[in-house]
């Protein structure tokens, strides 16, 4: 069996009351939960093919957009393709 390298630990956990706009730290943690709930296999399977073409594409620029605007390419070869990238 492969080895896990991937985890959503934020979303079992989360306790807080989900609302966004009251300060940073809570706006975090509301992110980070509705993102690791949007991006569960069941919640997916069921979206995708319901999106358009273009909230496909609206959708993937803005994941790779900001990647490439918050992280180096280590960091986008450790953190977000989980291998392991050296220059």
């Amino acid at each position: 069996m492969a080895e896990k390298r991937h985890s959503h630990t934020h979303v079992e956990t989360y306790e807080g009351i989900g609302a966004f706009g009251l300060d940073r730290r809570s706006d975090e943690e509301t992110l980070a939960f509705l993102l690791q709930k949007f991006s569960d296999d069941a919640c997916l399977q069921a979206l995708l093919p319901r999106f358009t073409d273009e909230e496909m594409e609206a959708l993937h620029d803005l994941i790779y957009i900001t990647l490439k605007r918050h992280f180096s390419e280590d960091e986008y070869h450790a953190l977000f393709l989980k291998d392991k990238h050296h220059h």
